[in-house]
This record gives C-alpha cells, sequence and structure tokens, in this order.
C-alpha cells in the first residue's frame, strides 16, 4: 500500500472546508435560538457572542470520517477497526451533551458525567488501553477493569483540559491543532516507518482533527464571530485523547524488535519510541497544568474545583499587560515549542544539536511573557525610515479637540487620558462600546460611538 499523503490532505481539507461553510449558518443560528449568554465576570470579551460553533466541528468531523471511508487508501481504516465508529459515537453523545450546556447551562457535575459515559461507549466498541509500554520492561498487559479506569481518566482529562484553556478567541482551537499536526507526524511515523498498521485510526483521528480547527479558527480569531462553546471544545478534547488511547494503548512495541540485548540497551533503543507515546500528554501540557492548578487554587480557597474564576493562564497573562492577541500567540509558542520539541527529540534523541535550539527557543519564550505591551516607537528623526507601524501616530488638531469634548472637556480619568493623548499628538484611545465587534456586524471603526438604546 502506498503512502496516502494526498489522501489525508484531502481528508483534512473537506473537513476543514465543510466546518468553515458550516459555521456562518451556524452562527446565524445561535442567535436565532438565543444560545448568546450574558457576558460573565471571568469573560474577556466585552460583548455577547453566540456559542455552539461545535455543531459545525461535529459535522465537520462527520464529513471527514465519511470522506475517508471511500478512499482506496484509507478505508482500510474502518474495515480492519472498529475505532471510527468508536470514536463517532463517543463524539456524538459529548457534542450533544455540550450543546445542551451551551444552550441551557446545565450542572458541572452531569456534565462530568456525561464524559464518563462518552468514554464508556469507546471502550465497549474497543477504543481502550489494552497494554502500557514501561521503559526497561517492555508491554505490560492490562486487565479489562485497569483499562477501562485508564481510558476513562485520559479522556476525562483531556476533555476537561481543553475545555478549561477555552478563555480566549481561537486559543483552544489553535493549541489543538499544534497538538494535532505534531501527532499526525508521530503517527504517520509509526505507520510507514515502521509499518505498524495499528497506527493508522490515530492518524487519521489527527488529520480530521487539524481540519477541524483549521476550519473554526477564520471565525474565532480575534475578535470573535462565533465561540465554540462547550459543544466544540468537549469535542475536540475528545477526538486528541482518542488518538492518544489509539495509538499509545493498542500498538504493540514488541514488533519493533527494541527490547532485544540488555536492559540499559533495550531502554536506550527504545527511548525515542517512550518519549512519543507521552506525546498526548505533552502537547496538552499547558492546558493540563492549568486544570491542575485550577483545582489546587479553588481547593485551597475553600471553593468548589468546579467553580469558575480569573485566574486561568490566559488571564493572568492579560493581567501583567499582554494584549488579548498577543496572549493567544504566546500560549502557541509554547504549545508548539513543547509538541515539536518531543517529536524531533524522538526522531534524534543522540544529537545534542536537537537540544540546543529547544533552550534558545525556551529563553525567548521567557523573554516573550517578561515583555508585556512592548510596542517599539522609532525616534521622531527615523521615523521616515521604519515601517508606519513604529511611527507615532498623529491627529489633526480638531481631531483631537473633538476627543476632549466628547472626553467631558478634560475631566475625570478619561477626559485626563485624552489630554494626554492630544498633547502628545497621537491618536485618542475609544473605549470599546456596545457597537464594537457584536454577535450581530462586524467591529466599527468610527471614532464616536453612541450609548446603546440612545437614538442616532
Amino acid at each position: 500500500m502506498g503512502q496516502p499523503v494526498r489522501d489525508y490532505l484531502l481528508t483534512l481539507c473537506i473537513t476543514a472546508a465543510v466546518t468553515y461553510l458550516l459555521t456562518g449558518p451556524v452562527r446565524k443560528f445561535a442567535i436565532a435560538a438565543g444560545a448568546m449568554p450574558e457576558i460573565r465576570a471571568r469573560d474577556v470579551h466585552r460583548e455577547p457572542t453566540p456559542r455552539l460553533g461545535g455543531i459545525a466541528m461535529f459535522f465537520g468531523l462527520c464529513a471527514g470520517l465519511l470522506v475517508a471511508d471511500h478512499l482506496d487508501r484509507l478505508n482500510s481504516v474502518f474495515a480492519l477497526s472498529n475505532e471510527p465508529r468508536a470514536l463517532l459515537s463517543g463524539a456524538a453523545l459529548i457534542w450533544l451533551i455540550g450543546v445542551l450546556d451551551d444552550k441551557f447551562e446545565i450542572d458541572a457535575l452531569i456534565k462530568l458525567g456525561g464524559q464518563m459515559i462518552a468514554a464508556g461507549v469507546m471502550v465497549m466498541q474497543g477504543l481502550t488501553i489494552l497494554w502500557l509500554p514501561i521503559p526497561g520492561v517492555g508491554m505490560v498487559g492490562l486487565t479489562q477493569w485497569q483499562g477501562t479506569l485508564l481510558t476513562v481518566a485520559l479522556v476525562v482529562l483531556t476533555i476537561n483540559a481543553v475545555n478549561f484553556v477555552d478563555g480566549l478567541d481561537g486559543l483552544a482551537a489553535g493549541m489543538v491543532c499544534i497538538a494535532s499536526a505534531a501527532f499526525f507526524l508521530y503517527a504517520y511515523r509509526l505507520w510507514f516507518g515502521y509499518g505498524i498498521e495499528a497506527a493508522a485510526p490515530a492518524t487519521l483521528f489527527a488529520a480530521v482533527l487539524m481540519g477541524m480547527c483549521l476550519g473554526f479558527l477564520p471565525h474565532n480569531m480575534h475578535p470573535a464571530r462565533i465561540f465554540m462553546g462547550d459543544s466544540g471544545s468537549m469535542l475536540i478534547g475528545l477526538v486528541l485523547a482518542a488518538s492518544a488511547i489509539s495509538i499509545t494503548g493498542q500498538v504493540d512495541l514488541d514488533t519493533l524488535k527494541i527490547f532485544e540485548g540488555s536492559t540499559r540497551q533495550a531502554t536506550h533503543a527504545a527511548l525515542p519510541v517512550f518519549i512519543p507515546l507521552l506525546l498526548p500528554l505533552t502537547i496538552i501540557a499547558i492546558p493540563m497544568a492549568d486544570l491542575v492548578l485550577a483545582i489546587v487554587r479553588r481547593t485551597w480557597n475553600g471553593q468548589s474545583p468546579f467553580a469558575a474564576d480569573r485566574g486561568h493562564l490566559h488571564h493572568r497573562l492579560l493581567e501583567i499587560g499582554h494584549s488579548h492577541s498577543r496572549a493567544v500567540w504566546i500560549m502557541y509558542f509554547w504549545s508548539a515549542l513543547i509538541a515539536f520539541g518531543t517529536l524531533t527529540y524522538s526522531v534524534h534523541s543522540a544529537s545534542m544539536w536537537i537540544m540546543l535550539p529547544i533552550v534558545a527557543l525556551s529563553a525567548v519564550g521567557l523573554v516573550l511573557l517578561l515583555l508585556p505591551r512592548f510596542q517599539p516607537r522609532a525616534p521622531r528623526w527615523a521615523e521616515s525610515f521604519v515601517p508606519p507601524r513604529y511611527r507615532r501616530r498623529k491627529v489633526a488638531p480638531q481631531a483631537a479637540e473633538e476627543a476632549l469634548a466628547a472626553a467631558g472637556a478634560g475631566t475625570g480619568p478619561e477626559g485626563a487620558a485624552a489630554a494626554q493623548a492630544g498633547e502628545a499628538g497621537e491618536r485618542p484611545r475609544v473605549p470599546a462600546g456596545v457597537n464594537g465587534a457584536t454577535a450581530i456586524g462586524a467591529r466599527s471603526h468610527l471614532p464616536e460611538r453612541r450609548k446603546a438604546g440612545t437614538p442616532s
């Protein structure tokens, strides 16, 4: 069987196209259905935005699996394994629970029970962990109860980790897309590099998951016109967990013959293979750390672990001064560094040249974290030699006077800020109002905005 790179690319493109094209109608449906909850204390967006984006993502998943089933080089995955059907069954259940939560705000314990049931449905159809690779020991078989409990735990942890990180526009979809890209490369290498057919379902799941995220991201980047909601975040979390379970608990590494020789030699030879088996955990390392810190923080404060707050990692990035877009890109950077760094090390574990770029990029990430609101401006004498984004913006005197009058003729904090901006010759900052990036129309670029409920 040839290498079906084009078939995977076709499946990814079909999934992304269906998700992208359906997101617009789903947005209108969410507005008509009233799936636009009021802004909560922990939210960072300023205006009501429709949810239910997971509807488009679910149909994108169905389209991707349907196309793959009719491709000559991928239909063997459905003929030889029941895992795609198990994934679709669990995804449908978790998606339905998410849709109900986006509309009616169901209890957290009910959602947790639904997540466990969805994981149990996949286990009943064969998508479960059968054995675990232990360095120096080899493959250790698990009993039915051990495999079931470990599978359910991994699914619930992954779903909630992705759900917790879904707090900024485009954050969850982008991080999961980066994670699935790294996981696809690893699974594809196991399949065709080592000839392990059992890695084929995980490769397909990762390709479909990339398409779901890529198709939804254009609608969800800042300022977002629609949110994926729990129907989307729990769905992509379950697909990511299913990929990890498929390749970690189904692939028998004894077929690689890496456990021959002494224990030390076998462990060293197996190191590149063992490390990527933890890749599902490393690619969600940031969401998982956020989940653990949230549970510890809320328990320490005497609150329920399911209580919502503004202490997540993305909230802290905003508090120290990073803009919305920069906070998202910083999270992208660290996710890509951890995922692809682990993947690269698994291929060339004996080369120290792999560690040097990882250390250097980690230092760059720390510098980015310590430089909030870093917007360099060139001196006035050098403004003609630099791009426009590094020049000081100037406004006409009449516009500055109008800004001063609109801010209260220099009284109060807003007036003082406008006066300072007018004296510096810069464009005054206009606070976001109800006519900004709303759920109905696009962002308005007019400097004057009227209040809601007042005649024009």
